[in-house]
């Protein structure tokens, strides 16, 4: 590693771990561990005072700029300067433009507006429109003119649900607004949507939704198109999400088949072809981390390899990621983005030092697939503490899903981007004509690769759920983990594995442990009780929020099915399926009845739910050796009986 690729890790640590500053230790200790850092790098490589003291300079000026800008703030002007401190929100007329496509889910739309006036005041900002009982999308570039009141988004209750209020502070906005009408009063000119919603369109009107979705999200990435639930859920359980976001391979695929088409031509048409190519790539799928990020380093890399020089991959990927965090600091929170750079980072470094020890190692027909191999373990390998510490959970099969799917996914991505192509560029009678015919092969590759998914999906434990980590359980686990992913510090694995053993017993010793876990959100409560591992559940809503919102709990906690859900509200029969999906035995209110009477209770191994009086406003609720009773109109504990004997039936 040469002075260059060093400094730029430095920096790319400074502006990380800035980015990741909330207390003032952990400042100091980034600080430290900086000053460490470039006293290595100083000793290292015989830098002289002066030279040291202006890269200090350089990375303090880094960590300032990473530090205060990774959290946006509202600017003078922004809408939610009118929302005051305390009092009823302010009913508001507001003019704004629909930044991105808002499709309907549950007769809903979503929309982040570009404010212009408010009540006729020019303001500037960003305001979040809900609009109910939507009936067909809201589209990009659209102005519309709404009334309802101003409110400010919460955060929420607890770390694993839905915090409205940090996802739109990551687009610069601190408001929002409900109504259930709109006046539409022009609509602009948008060619990138228009191109993207084209291209979606043709591809679910003729190979059906599941699979002309799939086909459009390997053009566009999955935040440009509305995949089906089951098809997106498919894909993370069986590890292979990264198929569907747009990033590297994508550009690898379009970018590679450019520059094999293009070899013959003189060396400034092939560069100009390779830049089209990442531009229209870049402008598809927009600008999202992982998508800049490789752009840039395929620009870099073409601009290399066209001038006869060699690359260093590794510096390119530090200096991309440090340029990218200069210019766009709220990126280092950004779970793609982290993602994205650790598995760039892993094929890089790890990829052919993993090839090699398989090819060594392993018998003769493993080693033949050690090229293969290599990539999704290095890949797996880096990204393993993110997904304990953001998910909780670690597809156990996705080694073998992403071995299994690679065939496939290489020629429907190639595939996919010439039709894509071809829709854009054809008359639309034309590609009404032809589209059908050179589909059709596709769409059985795309029916096979769904296939896969949904049967990889549906294997014994094909999730682990650990719960997620906490931070400073992570800090132990990464020295660990640097000897398994660096093949220079190979000689530390055996030393450094009582780190894992001990993260491990930690971990599970967090997720063994009694708790009550109570929050309150949105008007609805949930009572999550853990025992020895088990887990069950009180909701005092049966709504498909309310199912979704305990399904995250309880996965973020580590439980993939609950032994039971008591719901003291009525559950329909469109929201009975969610809730059977995360719990064996499901006790809900109906026609105003109780889940359960007098002299019943739901019982599993240290957990019990039962009546506490005869007219049910109170519950019993058992967890080991510790019992509340519970109002029922809020979960809260009123007195604790002492321990007795329970009377009455078990619901298993």
């Amino acid at each position: 590693m040469n002075p260059a690729v060093s400094g730029a890790l430095l920096l790319l640590l400074a502006c990380m771990g800035a980015a990741q500053v909330r207390l003032p230790a952990q400042g100091i200790a980034l600080a430290v561990v900086l000053a460490l850092g470039l006293a290595g790098w100083a000793r290292r490589w015989t830098r002289t005072p002066q030279q040291l003291l202006a890269f200090a300079v350089v990375l303090g000026l880094a960590s300032s700029r990473c530090g205060m800008a990774s959290v946006p703030r509202p600017q003078i002007g922004d809408p939610a300067q009118l929302i005051p401190v305390d009092g009823p929100a302010p009913v508001v007329q507001l003019t704004g433009r629909v930044r991105a496509d808002a499709p309907v889910r549950d007769h809903r739309c979503r929309a982040l507006l570009q404010v212009s006036r408010i009540d006729g005041v020019i303001r500037h900002g960003r305001s979040e429109l809900t609009l109910e009982a939507c009936e067909q999308p809201l589209l990009e570039g659209a102005w519309i003119e709404v009334r309802g009141p101003l409110t400010r988004p919460q955060p929420s209750a607890h770390p694993l649900l839905s915090d409205a209020f940090r996802r739109l502070a990551a687009q610069g906005c601190w408001s929002r607004l409900r109504t259930d009408a709109i006046r539409l009063l022009r609509q602009d000119a948008t060619p990138l949507a228009d191109a993207r919603r084209r291209i979606a369109r043709c591809f679910i009107e003729i190979a059906g939704e599941e699979r002309g979705s799939l086909l459009a999200a390997l053009v566009l990435g999955s935040a440009q198109v509305s995949l089906p639930e089951s098809l997106r859920d498919g894909f993370r359980v069986a590890g292979l999400s990264h198929a569907l976001a747009a990033s590297g391979f994508h550009l690898s695929v379009l970018l590679g088949t450019t520059l094999v088409c293009t070899r013959r031509w003189p060396a400034p048409s092939r560069l100009g072809a390779g830049v089209a190519a990442m531009v229209l790539f870049l402008a598809l799928a927009g600008a999202q981390a992982s998508v800049v990020r490789a752009v840039l380093m395929g620009a870099a890399a073409l601009l290399i390899r066209e001038r006869g020089y060699r690359s260093r991959p590794l510096g390119v990927l530090l200096i991309t990621l440090v340029v990218m965090l200069l210019v766009h600091p709220a990126w280092a929170r950004s779970i793609g983005f982290q993602l994205s750079a650790a598995a760039t980072a892993g094929l890089l470094i790890s990829a052919a030092p993993i090839e090699q020890q398989l090819r060594s190692c392993c018998p003769s027909f493993v080693a033949r697939l050690a090229p293969p191999l290599a990539v999704p373990v290095a890949a797996l390998l880096w990204t393993l503490p993110l997904q304990l510490f953001h998910f909780g959970a670690v597809p156990l099969y996705a080694l073998l899903s992403n071995l299994l799917a690679a065939p496939l996914l290489s020629p429907l991505t190639l595939a996919s981007m010439l039709m894509a192509l071809m829709v854009l560029l054809l008359p639309a009678s034309i590609t009404a004509l032809l589209l059908p015919g050179l589909i059709w092969p596709v769409q059985q590759l795309a029916e096979v690769l769904i296939a896969l998914v949904l049967w990889i999906r549906h294997w014994p434990w094909a999730q682990l759920l650990t719960g997620r980590m906490p931070s400073w359980l992570l800090l132990l686990l990464l020295p660990a983990c640097l000897p398994w992913v660096l093949p220079a510090l190979r000689r530390w694995r055996w030393r450094l594995a009582p780190f894992l053993l001990v993260v491990a017993c930690v971990q599970a010793g967090l997720r063994l442990q009694d708790r009550w876990i109570h929050v309150e959100q949105w008007g609805r409560q949930w009572l999550l009780l853990r025992h020895r591992g088990r887990a069950a559940l009180l909701a005092t809503h049966g709504d498909a929020l309310s199912c979704h919102q305990a399904g995250r709990l309880s996965h973020g906690m580590g439980h993939l099915r609950l032994d039971w859900v008591a719901v003291l509200d009525p559950v329909g029969t469109e929201q009975r399926a969610c809730w059977s999906a995360i719990t064996h035995t499901l006790q809900a209110e109906q026609q105003g009845r109780l889940p359960l009477v007098q002299g019943q209770r739901l019982q599993s191994d240290g957990l019990s739910l039962a009546l506490a009086d005869p007219h049910g406003r109170t519950l019993r609720v058992v967890v080991g050796p510790r019992i509340k009773v519970l109002r029922r109109s809020d979960l809260q504990s009123v007195r604790v009986p002492p321990r007795g004997a329970d009377e009455g039936v078990h619901l298993q």
